[in-house]
């Protein structure tokens, strides 16, 4: 398996994992955990799709990993003010 293909099925299954960890009720969507396992694997499938050239997942994972930073942004000001 080459590195990009690797890269890529990484990220996937990142993604994979906290979707199955949020609907099985092992990780909370709210909960900075979830979170950051989406951003990166969102982050690998889309740096994947950027070195095979594939626009339309370049800009959805483009788009999954923005919301997901954004989202973590609660969290992180939260655990400052702790």
């Amino acid at each position: 398996m080459d590195m990009t293909s690797l890269t890529g099925s990484l990220g996937v299954a990142l993604l994979l994992l906290a979707f199955f960890l949020n609907l099985f009720n092992f990780l909370s969507r709210e909960g900075a955990l979830y979170k950051v396992i989406n951003l990166v694997g969102a982050g690998l499938a889309g740096y994947a799709s950027w070195l095979l050239h594939f626009m339309p997942f370049v800009i959805l994972e483009a788009i999954w990993f923005i919301v997901t930073a954004l989202s973590l942004w609660p969290n992180l000001k939260k655990k400052m003010n702790a």
